[in-house]
């Protein structure tokens, strides 16, 4: 496995309404190739000074390196949270297979 040109973006929604419209209008826009939404999970953190208790769900989204930024972007402009979780990741590795989908699904040539 060498380095790979994928990134994975982490975010959280309050509902899985939100998660999947979001996620569809990123495919639409090509800005990933893939989101992962994982219900169920709950969510403890401080906020305005007080710790909250939340249900959200955790969404892991599939790009690469040239989109990312964008990406980020616009998932800022589509989240309905005042402060999103948005968290990218630089993965040391990826199966050359999964990398090579990535790349056809978001329109890259193989190479």
């Amino acid at each position: 496995m060498h380095k790979p040109d994928v990134r994975l973006l982490i975010t959280t929604f309050a509902d899985q309404e939100a998660a999947s419209a979001t996620v569809r209008q990123l495919l639409e826009e090509r800005l990933i190739a893939c989101g992962t939404l994982l219900p169920g999970s709950i969510s403890l953190f401080r906020w305005q000074g007080k710790i909250e208790e939340a249900s959200e769900v955790i969404v892991l989204m599939k790009t690469d390196q040239e989109r990312s930024a964008r990406c980020m972007e616009r998932l800022r402009e589509l989240h309905p949270y005042d402060a999103p979780e948005i968290i990218l990741l630089e993965p040391e590795a990826v199966f050359g297979p999964y990398a090579a989908w990535v790349r056809e699904a978001l329109g890259k040539a193989e190479g």
